[in-house]
């Protein structure tokens, strides 16, 4: 004879694996489980150094101006123009006690310039560095002249980020928040997040504002953790704003105009900004999908960006077609090819070609990276904050990029190639095309003081500046001051 089966209620089954399971999590939790994992958890064993650094430079280029690999996405220091000659010095404390729970760095390095061509020279000075920053705990405050990087793909690879890159000099800031992903506090480290807030000085002083100013927060999450699989999602927000019209006009610099530009309000002294908001808006998303092992990873993303209206989700604008989509993928087993780039920049939609017309009002025309009020644009000592393969007379443009890199037996290379059809703006338009290459090795060689030796060979081949050549030639040396 069969046993009957003993059915239990479905009540007391759910309740006895309730149970079950949070008596497990409790266990696990308590046993092996770190409910808030911190590097300053684990032992400090590092010491802190600190760095001397110097080089010169020199670029011979085409009589029509360096190629664009050449000088850009080089923090600016390197000339447009077809000849230069570069050398810079300084002192660098870097960031080597993640187990501590303060943490410090900083830098100053002054760089001079003699740039021109066969008609004109020009001479120049600057800090490219000159910054403290400091953390407590998460926590970071960063004052001075420092790069703003985006956190997606490899710096050296990519063609440029959609809102802050590289290309041009450092902007004075003071920014504080979480610099990096950090663990939320009881989520054993699947859940991080990173955001900030910074106030910049744009001190170029351009022909149209003068002391002009820069807001930018940003706010991001990364589930995972530990997990192969990893999602990101960052919102960043930046504006111009401030500053004074013909060095006379007060655009509004005061507190309230603060609070207007950082919740993107209307006001101003402008009646365009009135209408608007006050100063000039740009919001970027960023959604990556990070596949990870032991030793390397691969990085699937996407970038929007914007300029008018509500923000809405990723994707979810009239303007969806244009962004930034790439692959980054690293390893370090095998050091001839550590890492390789590929993206696609498509920025000709613009929400369509009219804004209004015939007294109807289409939303199209963003105009990106430009304004009515400050006519320079997204730009500071004449380059493009972004990307310089954009800029506010050529921001309809549709790239390809791939970049490559990797270290063969000492001499370490990367390899960019960029196409790119460029159509000017929907009020000036454009139809010319751009190849632009760039192929860079380095050697660092020991029985010569340790002083490392480098040379770059980049071309433009196309209609958008004709054809461009030019090579650059490198000596640098980097070594300890001190360590304690």
């Amino acid at each position: 004879m069969k046993r009957a089966l003993s059915i239990i209620p479905y009540t007391a089954l759910r309740n006895r694996l309730f149970h079950i399971v949070l008596l497990l999590f409790c266990a696990t939790s308590v046993c092996a489980w770190d409910w808030w994992p911190l590097p300053m958890a684990q032992p400090d064993t590092c010491r802190d150094s600190l760095f001397y650094a110097g080089g010169v430079s020199a670029v011979v280029s085409s009589p029509a101006g360096s190629p664009t690999w050449i000088h850009g996405n080089r923090n600016g220091e390197i000339s447009t123009m077809p000849y230069s000659g570069n050398i810079h010095l300084g002192i660098i404390k870097p960031a080597t006690r993640p187990s501590r729970w303060y943490d410090w760095d900083g830098a100053a390095v002054l760089s001079g310039r003699i740039a021109g061509s066969s008609s004109e020279v020009h001479g120049t000075g600057f800090f490219s560095l000159l910054y403290a920053h400091a953390r407590l705990y998460v926590f970071d405050i960063t004052v001075g002249i420092k790069p703003i990087y985006s956190t997606l793909g490899d710096a050296e690879l990519t063609a440029g980020d959609l809102l802050f890159s590289n290309n041009t000099h450092p902007i004075p800031r003071i920014t504080i928040g979480i610099d990096h992903y950090t663990a939320f506090p009881g989520l054993y480290g699947y859940v991080e997040v990173r955001g900030g807030v910074t106030h910049g000085w744009l001190k170029d002083n351009n022909p149209y504002i003068a002391n002009t100013l820069l807001h930018h927060k940003f706010i991001g999450g990364r589930i995972g953790g530990k997990w192969p699989v990893n999602l990101t999602y960052e919102l960043h927000h930046a504006a111009q704003w401030g500053g004074y019209e013909n060095g006379v006009l007060d655009l509004g610099n005061d507190w309230n105009s603060f609070v207007r530009v950082f919740s993107g309000k209307q006001g101003g002294a402008t009646t365009i900004e009135q209408l608007n908001t006050q100063g000039n808006h740009m919001v970027s998303q960023l959604l990556c999908l990070t596949a990870k092992g032991e030793k390397w990873h691969i990085d699937l993303y996407w970038q929007d960006f914007q300029e008018d209206g509500a923000v809405h989700f990723i994707g979810g604008r009239r303007n969806s077609k244009d962004g930034r989509w790439g692959i980054h993928a690293a390893q370090d087993v095998w050091p001839f090819i550590s890492g390789f780039t590929f993206e696609c920049i498509q920025m000709t939609d613009q929400s369509g070609p009219w804004h209004d017309r015939d007294g109807m009002v289409f939303g199209g025309d963003d105009f990106y990276y430009s304004n009515g009020v400050y006519k320079q644009g997204w730009t500071y000592f004449g380059r493009s904050i972004c990307s310089p393969l954009l800029s506010p007379t050529n921001s309809r443009v549709w790239a390809y990029h791939a970049g490559i890199k990797g270290d063969i037996y000492g001499y370490r290379y990367r390899l960019l190639c960029t196409y790119s059809d460029n159509y000017g703006t929907y009020h000036v338009r454009l139809n010319n095309h751009n190849t632009a290459v760039l192929l860079e090795v380095h050697k660092t060689i020991q029985k010569a003081w340790g002083l490392d030796f480098g040379i770059a060979l980049g071309g433009d081949f196309g209609t958008l500046y004709g054809t461009r050549l030019g090579g650059m030639i490198t000596i640098s040396k980097r070594g300890i001051i001190k360590s304690w």
